[in-house]
């Protein structure tokens, strides 16, 4: 530690916390379940608890193609998203308990606005930017696997 001191000085020792700190924010430790929605198969996360569905994609850089993450809530309700601190454009699915998509909504990376379901909601799903129309997948499309709470 030292050493990077000296060759960085204190600046980039804060710079390096700093990083460090956002890199603890990204939770790789989510237990994964794989998801089915017409012949594709999804790699998903699972965001089911509060401080998992708080800090969701933020911070990340990127996303493997076929790789998401189900958001899964207590309650049936209008779960809201934006894109704070959240650094790769997404879309989510939001899904009925019978695992139809309801709509689906496309998301700018670090953006503000409210992006909603037109239905109350247990599941969202996110994958990157256009995933779900580059597959023909939209409303009515039945996402296959979803865990229950």
């Amino acid at each position: 530690m030292l050493t990077f001191i000296r060759q960085f000085g204190f600046a980039g020792l804060l710079a390096l916390t700093a990083n460090l700190g956002i890199a603890q924010n990204v939770n790789t430790s989510l237990p994964i379940i794989e998801l089915k929605t017409s012949i594709y198969r999804i790699q998903a996360e699972v965001a089911s608890t509060p401080q998992a569905r708080q800090v969701g994609l933020m911070n990340r850089t990127s996303m493997p193609t076929d790789s998401g993450m189900l958001f899964i809530f207590d309650q049936k309700a209008t779960h809201c998203f934006w894109m704070s601190n959240t650094k790769i454009p997404l879309a989510i699915a939001f899904i009925a308990d019978d695992g139809k998509i309801v709509n689906i909504e496309e998301m700018q990376a670090e953006t503000l606005n409210n992006h909603c379901p037109k239905a109350p909601i247990r599941y969202a799903l996110e994958m990157n930017r256009q995933w779900f129309s580059q597959r023909a997948i939209g409303p009515g499309s039945l996402i296959q696997g979803l865990l229950r709470k």
